[in-house]
Order: C-alpha cells, then structure tokens, then sequence
C-alpha cells in the first residue's frame, strides 16, 4: 500500500474526525475520505466506524493502523537519516592505506573526521597493496590509497593520482656513515638497509645501481610494513632505513634522523595513487577522504620539495616502495 494513504490511516486514527485529519494532511475532506476509502477497499477490510461524534478504529482498523503507525515513523527515520548521511553527520567509512601513507597522509586526516564527524564510524585496514585490493574487490573496503607501482594495472579499478614523494636513505644521528667525505650507494650495504615491502623490480634496480652482480637482488636486513617500527629500529641500530622523506620529516626535524647524501644514486620518489572500484560511486563520507588525501598528497608533496634541496634540484627518476 502506498505509504502517503497509510499516513492518512494513521492521521485518522489520531484524530478520530475527517476533518481535523485531513486539515492535519493538508488535503480537502473529499480528497481524504476518498484515501481512506480506498484503502479499505484495496484491503477488504472496513477499517473505521463512522458516527455523528467520532471515528473510531474498528477491530482490523486497530491491527491495521498499529502496522502504519510503524512504517510510517521508520519512513521518517529513513528521511532523517538520508538527510544527516548526505550531510555527512552519520554513515560507515572503510578504506585501506599502504605502510607509508599510514604514517603521513593517515594522522591528519584521522584527527579531521573525529573532529568534524563524530557520528562517522570509521576503519582503517593498514597492509600491502596486494591484500587492499584483495578486500577492495570483496566490497569490504571503499578505496584504497597505495604505491601505483605495486597495483597492476585493471579493468575493473580506477586510479587518482595523488602525489609524488621525494625518498631517500636515513641514519641515526652518530652513525659511522656520515663521517665519510663522499658517500656511494654500495656503502650503505654492510649496515643493512631496512624498507617496507618493495616490488622485485625496484629490488632488481636499486642493487644494479648499488654495483651488486647482474641478477641478485638488493639484501634487506628488515622488510615490514611498519614504517614507524623501522623508524625506531634504525634510530636505535645503525641500519639503514629506505624511507620518502615525508615518512621521516618529524624525525629529522626532531634530530633523531639524518638523511645520507649519495653521491652516486639518482633520485627516487614515491609515487602514490588512490585505487577505486570501477562504477561505484563514493557515499558522501568517502568522497569527503578521498578530496582530503588528494589535497593532503599535493600539499605534502610541495613541502617535501621546498624543504629538501635535492627535491628542489632533481626530478624523481626511480620508484621506491609506499
């Protein structure tokens, strides 16, 4: 039954009089007597007695307007809920973030939908690019934001670029590699390096341009995804950590970092991108991160490259891992 005729039942029911109901309507009586009447003809069923003094809900009327009532106040829920979930007061959020962006994009953008939207119930799958799109493709997950190196190119995923990091090579403060007068790539290797999970052909790259043998990887002393573990165990050891710069910047402001000047290595970068199933449209909640990682990456990015001079000087050449 339409839902219009049932608020009409309902009306009635309240206020025991055609008139008053169909006043409290905004319809003329005729028009409202005919709503009432229709829907005890489509129901087989007399709903209300008539009297000169009032109407009142028959036996069925009373089981019937009890189930209106409900449908009803759930249809005004349902418009009130539309209406907060558009203007993004309440809703669901899921998205995915590589190691990196975890540890830079992540944070500010976590501390703005707690303070603008506190009826937001978000989750955040921290993981590799292969498991973010694993869950993206179960429809568990709204986007997710990863190394566009590390995705496969698909059909059925669509990507945003949302900015390109400057990366590099940092010590602890004290470490025996910053007393050397010229420092080359292949100088780093008996200290260990430590990175987050990197794709075999950046590996396969990095070790030709460290002089390592033709077909042997680049060694790593840790691989995890744990930026900010890495970070504490190569400020507290002498490994060497493999980071963009953006994931490192408190540290060497704070003097815990240092980032190694190579002589012989080109730049690299970083080089992020938002991955979103093909067709599905953003819920208003979605798109709301979505645009705060895409001004947060440009912003980072332009700091990143006025702050470093190798950023200003250098143009990034080789891809390093999220």
């Amino acid at each position: 039954m339409d839902l219009r005729r049932l608020k009409h039942l309902v009306a009635l029911a309240d206020t025991r009089n055609f008139s008053r109901a169909a006043q409290q309507c905004h319809l003329s009586q005729p028009a409202f007597s005919r709503s009432v009447q229709a829907a005890e003809e489509e129901l087989g069923l007399q709903l209300f007695d008539r009297n000169s003094l009032e109407v009142t809900c028959t036996d069925a009327g009373a089981f019937v307007v009890e189930r209106a009532r409900k449908l009803v106040f759930d249809s005004r829920c349902l418009e009130r809920d539309v209406s907060l979930y558009r203007e993004r007061l309440i809703g669901d959020l899921a998205f995915g973030v590589g190691p990196y962006p975890a540890a830079t994009l992540l944070p500010a953008l976590l501390m703005e939908l707690r303070s603008r939207f506190q009826g937001v119930n978000t989750r955040v799958e921290v993981n590799n690019a292969n498991y973010l799109a694993e869950h993206l493709r179960a429809e568990e997950l709204d986007f997710f934001l990863a190394n566009i190196s590390l995705v496969p190119e698909a059909s059925d995923l669509v990507l945003t670029h949302i900015g390109r990091l400057s990366a590099g090579f940092y010590v602890r403060q004290g470490h025996p590699l910053l007393a050397l007068p010229t420092m080359k790539a292949a100088a780093l290797l008996p200290y260990g390096i430590a990175s987050v999970r990197v794709p075999e052909n950046v590996r396969m790259l990095m070790s030709t341009l460290m002089g390592l043998e033709p077909g042997k990887l680049l060694p790593f002393a840790i691989e995890c995804d744990d930026l900010n573990l890495l970070k504490t165990v190569c400020m507290g050891t002498d490994t060497v950590l493999a980071c963009p710069d953006a994931g490192a910047l408190q540290e060497v402001q704070g003097a815990r970092l240092v980032r190694l000047d190579i002589s012989d290595l080109p730049p690299l970068f970083n080089d992020m991108g938002l991955f979103a199933l093909k067709g599905r449209t953003h819920s208003p909640m979605a798109q709301f991160a979505v645009d705060c990682f895409i001004k947060a990456g440009a912003a980072q990015a332009a700091h990143i490259q006025t702050a470093s001079p190798r950023g200003r000087a250098r143009r990034a050449k080789v891809h390093c891992q999220p």
